[in-house]
């Protein structure tokens, strides 16, 4: 075989194996396509109807200090906390009455971050007990360090100081956000006026709003009595002022109307 028949043969031996190159690359980037689509289309199939959403969270800040000392000097505390109480309320949108779509089987709080963390203090979130929302007590076994399973009940009366949830959505999740230490070992000499336990401590510590403030999200993941799963990510902005009015003039209370949707992924 001459020099000329070779070459040829070779190119055409190289032009081949690039075809099927660029033949198998159409084929995988077809079947990428395919999967996109059928993955999209049976997402969207699965969220044709919202079955769950978040539509109303309700805020209150405060502050207080774990241990006090004082004389008629100076007064000084220790571990000044800001906390915050939110009571998220998950709604069903389904004009249906109660059934095994549109209640509860399994709750879990999961994948908590601080997007902007607060420049003082160590912040941490907590379960918090329906019937001490508002309060600031501090329940150290309460607190979330990975995920949060809430008891799912269908009885008629609960320990909603317990993370319960009923199964027919009839109360709030609580929690408590919670940001200790912003000041520890801290003297106030000026005790002409009277020591109040709200967030005028954080005034009286020179302590300012800005250098607390805090943005936080998590996760909460919903089964229902069909074993259908869904997901909503939920993003907190600590609210440390409303209007006119700050944590210095004592606490804030906002409630939020939100649009939070839990979406069927499973």
């Amino acid at each position: 075989m001459d020099k000329k028949k070779t070459i040829a043969i070779i190119i055409i031996f190289i032009l081949l194996i690039l075809l099927i190159f660029l033949a198998y690359l159409l084929f995988q980037k077809y079947v990428l396509k395919t999967n996109f689509e059928n993955d999209v289309l049976s997402f969207a199939n699965k969220n044709d109807e919202v079955i769950f959403k978040i539509d109303k969270i309700t805020l209150f800040s405060n502050c207080d200090t774990k241990n006090k000392t004082g004389s008629s000097s100076n007064f000084t505390i220790e571990n000044l906390y800001q906390y915050t109480d939110m009571a998220i309320f998950i709604n069903s949108t389904s004009k249906e009455e109660k059934n095994l779509k549109n209640t509860f089987k399994k709750v879990i709080l999961d994948n908590i971050q601080y997007t902007t963390p607060p420049e003082l203090g160590q912040p941490k979130l907590y379960f918090k007990g329906f019937n001490q929302f508002a309060k600031s007590d501090i329940i150290d076994e309460n607190e979330i360090t990975q995920n949060l399973d809430f008891i799912i009940t269908s009885e008629n009366e609960a320990n909603l100081d317990t993370p319960t949830l009923y199964n027919n959505l009839a109360n709030p999740i609580t929690l408590s956000y919670v940001n200790q230490n912003i000041k520890s070992d801290y003297t106030i000499t000026d005790t002409s006026t009277p020591i109040t336990y709200d967030g005028s401590l954080l005034k009286k510590c020179n302590v300012s709003l800005s250098s607390i403030a805090c943005k936080l999200s998590f996760d909460i993941y919903i089964t229902n009595n069909l074993d259908e799963e869904f997901k909503c990510s939920v993003f907190i902005d600590v609210p440390l002022q409303n209007g006119e009015k700050s944590l210095y003039d004592g606490n804030v209370n906002v409630t939020k109307n939100t649009n939070f949707i839990f979406y069927r992924y499973k």
